[in-house]
């Protein structure tokens, strides 16, 4: 063997003990599971059922739904009151961002979410246009709705559950957002408000049993639910229960319609 080197050898080697004191990133399999997927929400199960296209963020006009009184039963359905922090995912062109932030006044605050960031541009614009002071505007993830932690007394998912492609990442995400409040040794902290349509996810709705699985695997319980088709659709909250289970521990629903 020669005791020379040649210069392309010596950049091989400094190649290679660079590679072995470096971390291996960027280098794990895919499974077939997660292939298509937000690497970020890897840790935990994948969506066991379809996922609804991304579809018009108007679900109806605000004056049909104002006529039929959705937002202010809604609103009183879900307990809010005056000084509440709260938060609109999805919340798309606004309709239920104007109308929580009346409700909960001066004091309350709102956070208006979406994903979209294109339309969180346009609801900027309207929370301006109508000098709306107590509302903020966050652009959200997927797989996470990015909201402080111990925050909200109320998170509203309006018309848009269906659309959420990891639920199991996103709900997990969002349950410490809730503000916890123990009173006496009973609950009484947030709750998430989940308003949808019972029908198939292909149809952009979601049936209620599959709602209530998902939240259970993450760590929720219902609080109640009423059917409201004059609405639009059903009513339900939710509150954490007990310890978050971690990504591994979630087992995911079966396809439940």
């Amino acid at each position: 063997m020669s005791m020379f080197t040649t210069p392309c050898s010596i950049t091989f080697m400094a190649i290679s003990v660079l590679a072995a004191t470096l971390p291996l990133t960027g280098c794990k399999k895919v499974s077939d599971e997660d292939a298509g997927r937000l690497e970020s929400a890897w840790d935990y199960p994948p969506a066991t059922r379809p996922v609804a296209e991304l579809g018009s963020n108007q679900w109806s006009t605000e004056t049909v739904r104002d006529d039929r009184g959705e937002a202010e039963e809604i609103m009183e359905a879900a307990s809010l009151k005056p000084g509440m922090t709260v938060a609109d995912i999805g919340a798309g062109e606004g309709y239920y961002t104007v109308r929580l932030a009346e409700k909960v006044g001066a004091q309350g605050r709102v956070l208006a979410q979406d994903i979209d960031k294109a339309v969180i541009e346009r609801l900027a614009d309207r929370v301006a246009r109508e000098s709306l002071d107590n509302v903020s505007i966050k652009l959200g993830a997927p797989d996470d709705p990015r909201l402080p932690e111990n925050s909200f007394d109320r998170i509203f998912l309006v018309h848009m559950y269906h659309e959420v492609s990891e639920p199991y990442a996103f709900l997990s995400r969002l349950r410490p957002a809730i503000r916890q409040d123990q009173d006496g040794g009973s609950y009484d902290g947030g709750e998430v408000i989940v308003v949808d349509v019972d029908r198939p996810f292909s149809q952009h709705g979601t049936p209620p049993k599959q709602l209530f699985c998902e939240f259970e695997a993450v760590g929720y319980q219902l609080a109640g639910f009423m059917q409201r088709p004059e609405l639009g659709g059903y009513f339900a909250r939710f509150y954490p229960v007990g310890k978050a289970p971690l990504p591994g521990e979630i087992e995911p629903c079966e396809l439940q319609e």
